[in-house]
């Protein structure tokens, strides 16, 4: 078993810290460039330029970009009916959580005769893209689809990659139906993105893009981002897993192999100030990495972004912890929730043992499209306030509209905006 870096947090040289640290591609500017022709080649040639890219990167030729309601239905009738249940629970907790975010209107008099308010109203259109190629994703369907469904957005556009068939995996049009989207069209990478960006023959232009994806979906949101609202970056997986004296050895590996299995440039790490805990993690994540059944894609993402680390001391442990500002964050300690008041930069925390981050990734109703490669220093993960948009409203009363006119005019006397003076002036004498 390689593990990229498996060694003393104090001793990490600067080579070490680029590796665990700086999770971007590691050749971004080709990157760039290759996505920036695919945006543009849509823009110009859209519906062809999707059917090309369906038979040049995906393998198969379409007959169709948008797969029927009807489709929907059945697969949604052909569900084994356990998964249905655990899918319509998940979906109940997500809506559950997402509706209890929606802000209400704020109505505020900051002076006597000025009242304002702030409010909000759902975005006309959405995109929402479901990953696919190595498996399916219907949570991640769910985790984009019902937010905006709670949130009152009339227009849910899906857009997830072809399998072998030539649609996405049956239970991501199952997931479409139960989630409650309006349509889903068989596009996946940079493609798609643009699709939904600028609008084609087929596909309609939304408002807002969100959802996960691999490196080429997460540059594509980015570089479309000016003309449109995106979630937070959100790349391949990432787990750091804070384990102090005592925590299992073996669900600290299941961690670790859980979010490695899902992509090889999926980034996991555990951090402890427990030498012998992190010898029997090593022991643990061996063995179970041998009996893996996706294996290889959990040893690749090891050899390139895992870690093994020994903290001098809780503190440092807690301190590299915010450094690498993880996508999850895990921690098992003994008071977890005294830990976790020390961390600011995560995407989500999982408190205590019991709170393995597969929970989240799928039911508890917290949103599992997270920030990635340290960009939860800035961002947040994808909540209802995405598909919504806020204004404010302005009421003065005369006696209110009288109290501020001179004060506004001679403002706008200093700015040399003399029809602003007049604007203002005027109400005080009314």
């Amino acid at each position: 078993m390689k593990i990229a870096i498996d060694k003393r947090v104090s001793d990490l040289n600067d080579r070490d810290r680029a590796v665990l640290l700086d999770r971007r591609p590691t050749d971004e500017a080709r990157l760039q460039r290759a996505v920036r022709d695919l945006l543009d080649e849509v823009r110009a040639n859209g519906d062809a330029a999707l059917f090309r890219m369906a038979r040049d990167f995906d393998g198969v030729t379409l007959d169709a970009l948008e797969v029927p309601r009807a489709r929907w239905d059945e697969a949604l009738a052909g569900l084994d009916p356990a998964v249905r249940g655990a899918l319509e629970r998940a979906a109940r907790n997500i809506e559950a959580f997402h509706t209890a975010q929606i802000p209400p209107e704020i109505v505020f008099e900051p002076e006597v005769g000025i009242r304002l308010g702030r409010r909000s109203t759902p975005l006309p259109a959405v995109g929402v893209y479901a990953p696919g190629g190595r498996a399916a994703y219907p949570s991640s369907v769910l985790m984009g689809v019902v937010p905006a469904r709670a949130a009152g957005v009339p227009e849910i556009v899906v857009c997830s990659p072809p399998g072998p068939s030539g649609e996405p995996p049956a239970e991501v049009l199952a997931a479409c139906a139960l989630g409650g989207a309006t349509r889903l069209f068989v596009l996946g990478g940079a493609g798609a993105v643009a699709a939904m960006a600028y609008g084609t023959e087929s596909v309609p232009q939304v408002e807002a893009i969100v959802g996960p994806g691999n490196q080429w979906v997460t540059e594509a949101k980015r570089q479309v981002a000016g003309e449109l609202r995106i979630d937070s970056p959100a790349g391949p997986s990432e787990v750091l897993v804070v384990a102090g004296p005592g925590a299992d050895a073996e669900r600290v590996a299941a961690e670790l192999m859980a979010q490695a299995e899902h992509d090889p440039e999926a980034a996991v790490a555990v951090v402890t100030w427990d030498a012998e805990l992190l010898d029997r993690v090593r022991v643990a994540l061996s063995r179970q990495l041998a009996a893996a059944p996706r294996r290889e894609i959990a040893e690749a993402a090891l050899a390139d972004r895992g870690g093994l680390l020994l903290a001098d001391s809780r503190a440092e442990a807690l301190a590299f912890s915010e450094a690498y500002a993880a996508e999850h964050l895990a921690i098992y300690t003994d008071d977890p929730r005294g830990d976790l008041d020390t961390q600011t930069t995560a995407g989500t925390v999982f408190v205590g043992e019991a709170s393995t981050v597969a929970f989240g990734d799928y039911a508890t109703g917290a949103n599992h499209v997270l920030p990635t490669s340290g960009r939860s220093r800035a961002f947040s993960g994808l909540s209802v306030l995405e598909f919504l948009r806020f204004y404010t409203w302005q009421e003065l009363t005369p006696e209110g509209a009288a109290s501020l006119s001179e004060d506004v005019g001679l403002l706008a006397d200093a700015e040399g905006l003399p029809a602003h003076a007049a604007a203002a002036r005027m109400r005080g004498t009314s």
